[in-house]
């Protein structure tokens, strides 16, 4: 496995009502990951701006908090990505709305389009919190895919790090998998064997997926394996909606073409409408 942790956490950072939530969760997971934390401001440096920041940052600062603090004017996406490149941002947290509106909200479309271009792991928070709100459930995609290997594993050390109490791999399954019309009782049990075979299949791949990740991140843990059928994208974003998860981890989405915008698939109905906060892992 090639999964490596968090040495550097970026965040975007912008005079909202959210801004003190946004750091103040920034600066945990940056404690919690034992990483250096960036924050990137777009926008000129002004000595008041730094003073906001320095208060805001201050109860992590007497923790040994590493942080550093960039200030930038120029197109927001382009900053966030460059900044976030060039000082080696692994993970990068962005503000997000849970459904995209008509004005072009910072912390709604430009958080999608960096999380489009993005070459780190990117977190969308829906719901930042000053105190700390506990991440018991973690979801996480078990696609049969070159990427899942590693995205699994990210889930189990952040649950590790976190203290989360339970992870979910849910197995999307292409409902073209079992392409059986129903038609009388003969194939409805045709149907249903193989479906029973399909998840039995899935199941046994994300089981020898999780024997070669430390056991240190997966004895304390409960597991489950969910398998699917269904639209990859909206069924394990409309599953950890009702299942109430804390967090959904899913692979970094292959390029996309303007066709992808036009049909959305996979990680764009995640994006429509995010149903908890996100991570998607690169």
């Amino acid at each position: 496995m090639s999964f490596k942790p968090f040495k550097t956490v970026g965040i975007g950072v912008t005079f909202s009502p959210n801004l003190k939530a946004n750091v103040y969760e920034a600066s945990r997971l940056s404690l919690m990951f034992n990483s250096k934390l960036i924050l990137i401001h777009v926008g000129e440096e002004t000595q008041e701006k730094k003073d906001t920041f320095t208060t805001i940052l201050s109860p992590f600062l007497n923790q040994n908090l590493s942080v550093e603090i960039i200030f930038k004017v120029g197109n927001p996406v382009d900053v966030i990505l460059t900044v976030s490149q060039n000082k080696n941002v692994d993970l990068l947290i962005l503000g997000a709305l849970k459904k995209e509106k008509i004005v072009n909200y910072y912390l709604g479309s430009i958080a999608r389009k960096i999380t489009r271009q993005s070459t780190c792991s990117v977190l969308l928070l829906i719901n930042p919190s000053v105190e700390r709100i506990p991440c018991q459930h973690i979801v996480v995609n078990g696609l049969k895919d070159p990427k899942t290997e590693q995205t699994i594993e990210s889930a189990f050390y952040i649950s590790h790090c976190l203290g989360s109490k339970l992870i979910t791999i849910v197995e999307e399954i292409k409902q073209d998998e079992v392409a059986v019309k129903v038609e009388d009782d003969k194939s409805l049990r045709k149907v249903t064997i193989l479906k029973e075979r399909i998840k039995l299949r899935e199941t046994s791949r994300i089981k020898s997926i999780i024997e070669h990740i430390p056991k240190k991140h997966t004895n304390a843990i409960t597991i489950k394996s969910q398998p699917i059928f269904g639209k990859q994208g909206y069924s394990i974003g409309h599953y950890a909606q009702i299942s109430r998860a804390d967090l959904l981890v899913m692979n970094a989405p292959s390029k996309m073409t303007l066709w992808d915008r036009i049909f959305p698939h996979d990680i764009e109905h995640i994006l429509a409408e995010l149903p908890t906060d996100v991570l998607i892992i690169q």
